[in-house]
């Protein structure tokens, strides 16, 4: 396949200018209030496809947000490739952190960025990389080299645990049918480290609601006396974790995937500085599990960890209460061989029974999925190995990644096929965090070694 650096060259400002336009919709599947953005993102996802050259396309409705389905179907005999991203983004807050309004898109030069970067809620998680799909079939439609049949099923519920996608996957099975399934939705290691995520971690996320007396309580009246829920949950918390960081919850650990110490090994070979991971971060000391590597800690080690806490008062001044009630947002993020039911029910099982008289515990599940690992030496990971080789001049480094897409083992266990981790994300990128960003170089770049991975993967199909 000819290289697509003069066409995107050619179409740069234009690429740049419809992505622009796109993060513009604030697209928050979280909150009800942004219901016919999240809508009217669909329909231009949609309308993008029809103009990059997608012969089928069509907004299938669910019971939640709509899911984008395309294809473009050159001859039946030829390999079929599913494209899945989503088209909802993160909520932006805190607003006061953003420098500059997350849903008027600017450039702006970085150290790690210095030909620009796109600052935006969404631009790299994940419409911006999304978007190098729809891009990357517009060249090869435009220059008639796709060499195989694309699909593409684009939801718009990843960032509430893709509620819908499980029903509309399991009742289409035949119009989703593919020998390979693509997603840019991860990172790779460095611009000049090119790397290709081989594992994701698991997520079971619950909520928590700790409950005490039946009012707020004057705390000069009843303090010490009444169980104050705050503390109480403060304490409980801080009991799932030992001196080590160990979590403490029974069972947690049993099904735990072991590496071998040569696979350490293998992991540790990818280019890592703790003291500038440290200072990108602005911390003096990084933390964690006793006996493992910060790398290690992020990718092929189970977490627990509190998103979010609140109870009481906590408007501007003082009042001295003790609250009813306190609340906290929990997730574990699992790796593979741990199922995320199993441990939640472990979770709730534990959490209820610390809980000290005078209080009452309410656990309350929302969402999961299991963790999953893509062989390096399957045919998806060759072809995007060559790919990358192609377009970067370097082989590519296998990686396994802390985050988690909790569909990519539901598409495995319901289509029968592996799925490929082609991300052009940095680390530094802020996604799910105030400035997110992506940069223009990782964008263009996308585009260009997206449509090597359709022919490696044609060619090696023969």
């Amino acid at each position: 396949m000819k290289s697509a650096k003069p066409y995107i060259e050619k179409n740069k400002q234009r690429f740049l200018d419809e992505l622009i336009e796109l993060l513009k919709i604030p697209s928050i599947s979280a909150d009800s209030a942004y219901k016919k953005d999240v809508i009217k993102t669909a329909e231009a996802i949609k309308k993008s496809l029809e103009k990059a050259g997608c012969d089928t396309v069509e907004i299938c409705e669910t019971a939640g947000y709509p899911i984008v389905y395309g294809e473009k179907i050159i001859d039946k005999k030829l390999p079929t490739i599913l494209v899945y991203g989503h088209y909802d983004v993160q909520p932006p807050d805190p607003l006061d952190l953003w420098d500059s309004p997350p849903f008027e898109p600017v450039i702006k030069k970085t150290k790690l960025h210095p030909e620009g970067a796109i600052f935006a809620r969404g631009s790299c998680d994940d419409k911006g990389q999304l978007y190098m799909h729809v891009k990357a079939l517009e060249y090869m439609t435009s220059t008639k080299q796709l060499p195989c049949n694309v699909k593409f099923m684009i939801e718009g519920e990843e960032e509430v645990g893709s509620k819908s996608l499980g029903d509309f996957v399991s009742k289409n099975k035949k119009k989703l049918a593919n020998d390979v399934i693509l997603i840019s939705d991860t990172g790779m290691i460095a611009k000049d480290v090119p790397s290709i995520t081989t594992g994701l971690r698991g997520l079971s996320y619950v909520e928590v609601e700790v409950t005490g007396p039946n009012r707020d309580l004057h705390s000069g009246l009843y303090g010490g006396a009444v169980a104050n829920p705050i503390n109480i949950l403060a304490k409980m918390i801080a009991s799932l974790h030992d001196k080590n960081n160990h979590i403490t919850i029974p069972g947690f650990y049993d099904d735990v995937e072991k590496l071998s110490k040569k696979e350490r090994e293998k992991m540790a070979e990818a280019p890592f500085n703790l003291k500038d991971y440290e200072k990108a971060l602005d911390i003096d000391a990084v933390y964690g599990e006793k006996g493992y590597s910060t790398n290690e800690r992020n990718s092929i080690r189970p977490t627990l960890d509190v998103n979010g806490i609140w109870g009481g008062y906590i408007g501007e001044g003082a009042k001295t209460v003790i609250a009813s009630q306190a609340f906290a947002k929990i997730s574990m993020r699992l790796v593979p061989n741990q199922d995320w039911k199993k441990i939640t029910e472990l979770f709730k099982k534990h959490f209820e029974s610390i809980a000290p008289e005078g209080v009452r515990v309410k656990v309350t599940p929302h969402h999961g999925g299991q963790a999953y690992v893509t062989p390096i030496d399957s045919l998806g990971y060759k072809a995007a190995e060559k790919a990358y080789e192609e377009t970067f001049g370097k082989t590519p480094i296998p990686q396994r990644s802390g985050g988690s897409i909790p569909i990519v083992a539901l598409f495995e266990k319901e289509l029968k096929s592996k799925t490929i981790l082609m991300g052009f994300g940095l680390d530094s990128d802020a996604i799910h965090s105030p400035n997110e960003h992506f940069g223009i170089w990782n964008y263009l770049k996308g585009i260009e070694t997206i449509p090597q991975f359709y022919h490696f993967f044609t060619e090696m199909s023969k």
